[in-house]
This record gives structure tokens, sequence and C-alpha cells, in this order.
């Protein structure tokens, strides 16, 4: 579909007519062949769409290896997450000023290349990725024929999923460790979520590309993210129980995942759970550090997000009707704590989703 490899942060007019057949086989992986951004031999085209893509940068080869520079970027967008092949052929350095505001995973298909981060010097080879945090500075120094396969998570979108891991709102930015190890039992779980990834966009009868299915798929990529790549949450995360360790709170979370949409109110809650409803607030305080109404409330938020961000231009959705969908009557107190919780209007997201779905050449 056009309009899922259809970047919004990457300026698609400025870069379509430099794409063009590439000199030879770089190995871009099967998944994103279909969806060039830009092959150019062009340092200055190169340093631009690849700060679109990382954050201000500028890449200039190195070691006399002008003559044979071509930067091949490959890319394909879903909701939050962007898949990206980057290439230069040869040894090159790409320093970034300042990340961009999301978070980007660099991992070296071949060869190997070092970056510097923070005063410190780290290896990323094939079985060592780069773990890039919003706004950081930092030095890629890519040797020869070392592309980067590059996972790219918006900001707002890992903050999201982390809040509903941890059942509460973050008290500051999620900053990761620089360098992750590609090689452990965990990390087949982020191998097996990019595979399906890959499946998804290559299968032209995929949910994916029928328009559908991404955010379950987003929430797998970023939530198997969390949990293998140490960062300033990861001991909130391990030590909270994956459930609350109480039977009354297990039983108000399984009574208002199945009536989002319904009036809830805290009675309903007791009579389910078949405790007094202090013990329901007591419950949700002391194991999710949050209140069954703002619970409800952050849940039909995510849902009402989720509607939005998925929606179709032909499906006719509006704000209101996603809104009063989820349970959300007062539609000028809806909007503001939607701002309060995503940094955005709903009419923004809506418009902003339409705008990615418009075909490349609209």
């Amino acid at each position: 579909m056009p309009h899922l490899s259809r970047l919004r942060f990457i300026d698609v007019d400025r870069t379509r007519l430099p794409v063009r057949r590439r000199i030879r086989s770089r190995g871009v992986p099967n998944a994103l062949q279909e969806h060039p951004v830009a092959c150019t031999t062009d340092p200055a085209l190169a340093t631009r769409v690849t700060s679109q893509l990382l954050g201000p940068a500028a890449v200039a080869p190195v070691r006399g290896g002008r003559r044979d520079f071509q930067c091949t970027l490959n890319a394909i967008q879903f909701l939050d997450v962007t898949m990206a092949y980057l290439d230069y052929a040869v040894a090159t350095d790409v320093a970034v000023a300042e990340a961009a505001d999301a978070y980007t995973v660099h991992m070296t298909t071949s060869g190997q290349a070092s970056a510097r981060v923070g005063g410190e010097d780290h290896l990323i080879t094939a079985f060592l990725a780069l773990v890039v945090s919003p706004g950081t500075e930092y030095v890629l120094h890519l040797e020869h024929d070392s592309p980067q396969l590059i996972i790219r998570i918006e900001r707002a979108a890992m903050e999201r999923q982390l809040s509903r891991m941890l059942g509460r709102s973050l008290d500051g930015p999620v900053v990761f460790e620089p360098v992750g190890d590609l090689t452990t039992d965990a990390a087949s779980r982020w191998h097996g979520a990019l595979n399906i990834l890959s499946a998804e966009v290559m299968s032209g009868s995929s949910l994916i590309q029928q328009g559908v299915g991404a955010t379950a798929l987003e929430e797998l990529i970023i939530s198997t993210l969390l949990y293998i790549q140490p960062h300033s949450y990861s001991s909130s995360l391990v030590a909270r129980p994956r459930r609350s360790g109480r039977a009354a709170v297990r039983r108000s979370l399984e009574y208002i995942e199945r009536h989002l949409a319904e009036p809830i109110s805290l009675d309903d809650l007791a009579s389910y759970a078949r405790m007094s409803p202090r013990s329901i607030q007591a419950g949700f305080r002391e194991d999710l550090d949050t209140t069954p109404i703002a619970y409800i409330r952050d849940r039909r938020l995510d849902r009402v997000r989720q509607t939005l961000m998925s929606a179709m231009p032909e499906d006719g959705v509006n704000v209101t009707d996603a809104a009063q969908r989820w349970g959300f009557t007062h539609l000028g107190n809806f909007s503001g704590v939607y701002r309060r919780r995503f940094g955005e209007s709903p009419s923004q997201t809506l418009r902003r989703q339409a705008t990615r779905q418009e075909p490349a050449g609209a």
C-alpha cells in the first residue's frame, strides 16, 4: 500500500528523484526492497536524508572513499515504528549533533562499526546493537561495507507503551543503555518480533498490507525492546508483577477490559471482584500506583488513540465518534486530558494519520 511507505518525517518530494537503480546489490532486506527513499553519490543529499532519519547529522566518507561513496536508504513506516536500511558503501563517519525525538536501534548487518556516545567508544557488530535515546549526541564510524538495519520508535509511542506496562505515568524520560547484546536468549524475542514485522510487510495478504493490525505489531516491537534492553525504568518494570498480586485487582482489570466501552463504576468493580470499594481502591494504589478511575481513563484514552491512529480515510472516523465510543461524553474535558497524555490534540492525531495515508504522488 502506498501509504505504508510514506515517511512523515522525511520530505519524500525532495528524495524521490535521486532514487535510481542501485549500482550493485547491497543486501537490502527483502521487506524493504520495494521501499527506496534515496540512492545517491552526493554526500550533501546523503547528509540531508540521514538527518531526517536520525537527527541533525554530518555525513563524510573517510580515507579517500569519496569516489566510491553511495548512500542507499530504504525505509517503511507503520504508525510510530519505522524499519530502515542505511548503507554508505565505504567507510563513513556520521556525526549526529542531537538524536531525533525517537529511539533508534542500529544493527550492523555485515562488517562492523563503532560509536562514540558520552565520551565512550562502543563496538557495533552483528552481535552488538547501538540503542540511541532522544537528544543524544553521538558519532558513528562505519567501516567499509557495514550497512545498518535501523528500527526507529517515536518517543511518544515508547512512553505510552511503558506507561501502560507500568500502570502509571512516567516521572522522567526513558533512557536506554547504549549497547545491546543480540546473542542472549532474551534477544531472540527481539529477532522474532522483527521477523514478524518483515513477514507482514512482504505478504500481500497480511493485515498490515490491508491497513489494519499495525498497532498490535508496534506494541510487540516496543515492549520487547523495553524488556530486553536495560533502561532507566528497568528496575521498576522487572520488579513490578506482570499482573497484580491481589486477586481483587486482577479481577477488576479483567472487568475493565471486558467493559471498557461501557459505564464502569467503583461499585461495579467491587461487585465483580467480591471485595469492598475501599479494598479495590487500596489494591490499585498499592499494586499499580494509580486509582481505578485514573486507570480506566488512561485505558480509554489509549483506545481512542488507537482508533484515530488506525483510521483509514474511507472509514469516516471523527474525533467525536471515537471519544464517545470509548466512554468520553464531555468532549471539552476529553480533549484536555488527551493532550496532556499524548502531547497533541485528538484532531491533530487524526489529521496526521490522514496525511500519512495519502498516496505518495498526491
